[in-house]
């Protein structure tokens, strides 16, 4: 019976996947597990839509980086955002050094010569971590630095990411840099929650991103990385080249993005989707139509 049921699942699955539309026909477009993710996932989505016509299959909130990069390599996946600096050192575990242009032009080099993926020019703005306090905490003690910050860490409680624990651009070498020592091991926390906990003072310090909406709402303050210890991170689209030669109007439609989203632009879009909790398509939507793409 266990035999019959095994091929029973067999030939349904098969027969699922054979009613499904050719995947050349696709092109699938997947996100990490945030908010900014969800955004730019459904900015590519929709700028593929509008200006090639071709159908579009959202695969979002995977788990992270390598989920994403493994999801390519297998061709599950088209197309991902991605941001430099993650890419130089979670992926090709390179050290995280070099100018904007510089890690730019490494990843995307071992990016084609290694994988067959290509990236698309940087989107405009930047999400480098950025280590929050409060707002009241940083004008009360005055302090503006992670250099500064550092001496109190230790009365502190910090709370992270899973990701930002583990991966070598994260908490080992920040806290070895800047001699971080806090009151208890760090909570290791959902990224959608960090910001709220730090301002309900569960943390005294968390691991954000630079472009959280959420950042000037809440009146948290983002600490000066002084010692310049994280890389580049500048947001771009990673593709398949094997997809690209099929459709060769996806890179131009998704090249008409390029430098178009600042740092203001990639804050209001992620406040109006978990600040004001609006849906990310139709923020995505009222992007595109104001910037004229």
């Amino acid at each position: 019976m266990r035999r019959w049921f095994r091929l029973s699942v067999i030939v349904l699955l098969a027969a699922a996947i054979s009613c499904r539309p050719p995947r050349s026909d696709r092109i699938a477009i997947a996100s990490k597990n945030f908010t900014e993710q969800l955004i730019l996932g459904e900015l590519f989505a929709q700028q593929i839509e509008n200006k090639t016509g071709l159908p579009v299959e959202r695969r979002f909130y995977l788990a992270g980086s390598y989920i994403c990069h493994q999801a390519m390599l297998a061709g599950r996946i088209d197309i991902y955002p991605e941001y430099t600096g993650t890419a130089l050192t979670a992926i090709l575990k390179e050290t995280p050094q070099g100018s904007a242009a510089t890690v730019y032009q490494r990843v995307k080099s071992h990016y084609e010569q290694r994988f067959h993926l290509t990236l698309g020019g940087p989107l405009g703005f930047e999400d480098t971590f950025a280590m929050e306090i409060r707002g009241e905490d940083a004008r009360r003690l005055g302090i503006q630095t992670l250099s500064q910050a550092a001496a109190y860490a230790p009365q502190w409680k910090a709370g992270f990411g899973y990701e930002f624990m583990e991966r070598p651009d994260g908490f080992k070498g920040l806290a070895a840099t800047y001699g971080l020592k806090f009151a208890e091991p760090p909570r290791i926390m959902d990224l959608g929650l960090l910001a709220r906990a730090l301002k309900d003072k569960q943390v005294d310090m968390a691991a954000g991103n630079s472009t959280d909406g959420l950042i000037p709402a809440l009146d948290l303050f983002v600490l000066e990385d002084d010692k310049h210890y994280f890389p580049p991170y500048e947001a771009v689209p990673v593709m398949r080249q094997e997809m690209l030669q099929k459709h060769p109007e996806v890179k131009a439609a998704l090249d008409a993005l390029a430098g178009k989203i600042s740092t203001a632009d990639m804050q209001q879009m992620n406040y109006a989707v978990d600040g004001q909790h609006r849906d990310a398509k139709e923020v995505v939507r009222e992007f595109l139509r104001r910037k004229g793409l």
